[in-house]
């Protein structure tokens, strides 16, 4: 060996020392392995809870609408004492949400239609929303209407209320939304025929 081979291998000595007591070395270890999992680890946790809340959510809308579909369907909102009409229907309904959704009419989230049908083969449940160019980044208007028409007994009714959910987790694998303004629409309806009961006060 040479001596210019041995004063680089004395100067390189201590580089070699070290590098191998770094390698031997494991403090920290379980720090760096947290980092490395923590961002797919929470992401994971966060999908999983935005859909238990998405399914939460969709099972207490279609539990309001079966309730306040009923009574449509007994004829207490036609024969009821006071008014009972549009804006009666909808806050029957929001009460049965437990403060999950934004009822406000301002927002327009909640869109609720109740029409009267000629016969069962005559429900049809289309789209509530305008699609491609028309449905924007910033909202999607929608097209079905905001009405209310209880019928008399005997008439079948359908009940379709829908609803824009707003999600949190939008990551490529994770994403729940159907709509380009970052929301999930949720939707509940019940076709049924009225009681046959008597309604003096219907149209």
């Amino acid at each position: 060996m040479s001596k210019r081979s041995q004063w680089l291998r004395k100067l390189m000595s201590p580089a070699i020392r070290r590098g191998h007591a770094f390698r031997r070395d494991e403090r920290g270890v379980t720090l760096i392995e947290f980092g490395l999992l923590a961002i797919p680890f929470f992401t994971i946790i966060a999908a999983i809870i935005e859909t238990s809340l998405i399914f939460l959510a969709g099972q207490i809308l279609d539990s309001a609408v079966q309730d306040s579909a009923r009574l449509i369907r007994t004829g207490q909102a036609q024969n009821s004492t006071t008014t009972f009409g549009k804006d009666q229907f909808r806050a029957a309904i929001c009460n049965g949400l437990y403060g999950m959704f934004d009822c406000k009419l301002a927002d327009d989230k909640l869109r609720i239609n109740v029409t009267v049908l000629t016969d069962f083969s005559a429900a049809s449940i289309g789209y509530p929303l305008k699609t491609g160019k028309d449905c924007k980044k910033t909202k999607c208007d929608w097209t079905l209407a905001d009405s209310y028409a209880p019928g008399k007994g005997g008439q079948v009714v359908l009940v379709q209320a829908y609803y824009k959910w707003p999600t949190i987790v939008n990551l490529p694998g994770f994403n729940f939304q159907t709509l380009p303004d970052g929301t999930r629409l949720l939707a509940a309806s019940r076709v049924f025929r009225n009681e046959p009961f008597i309604c003096a006060s219907c149209p």
